[in-house]
């Protein structure tokens, strides 16, 4: 291919912006953590004795003593975020139904008065009449437990568009 003239006349004009691009590329910040391992280490610096263990698939892992499994779930389509946590025992414990209420809170940043009530109400619905399969909404937080012969579970999680 053979340089024109007006091909020579752009010349510094192309060298100027490949340089400008070049610098560009290179002035990025630097990648900071994602906001669901931030609000994981935020829980387990705000609750005692939780620890944050591996992430897979959106979904970080976390231990608690009171919990036989718990969990974060990041952001997704329509989610902001869920908390998942089981208790080892068919009548969930004040101790754990305070951390569920504490983890809650944060992750949703509602007060944690407000997370205890949700939770409570949602867990004493569980029972005789109305099944071990409850599902309600307190203060715009979606509030799922359900209960088998072992052990119940409580999931909370809000929409996206609220």
């Amino acid at each position: 291919m053979r340089m024109g003239p007006q091909m020579i006349k752009r010349l510094p004009h192309l060298a100027f912006c490949a340089a400008l691009f070049g610098a560009l590329g290179f002035s990025v910040a630097p990648a900071r953590a994602d906001r669901c391992d931030d609000l994981a280490k935020d829980l387990a610096s705000r609750i005692d004795n939780m620890k944050v263990g591996a992430t897979r698939g959106g979904i970080i892992y976390l231990q608690h003593p009171l919990a036989a499994s718990a969990s974060l779930g990041c952001q997704s389509r329509n989610k902001l975020a869920e908390f998942y946590a089981a208790s080892p025992q068919r009548k969930p414990s004040p101790a754990f139904i305070e951390m569920v209420a504490t983890a809650a809170a944060v992750v949703f940043t509602i007060p944690k008065d407000d997370a205890l009530n949700g939770v409570k109400r949602c867990l004493n619905r569980i029972g005789l009449i109305r099944g071990n399969d409850i599902q309600t909404r307190y203060r715009k937080l979606d509030v799922h437990c359900s209960r088998s012969t072992t052990s119940a579970n409580v999931t909370i999680s809000r929409e996206k568009d609220e």
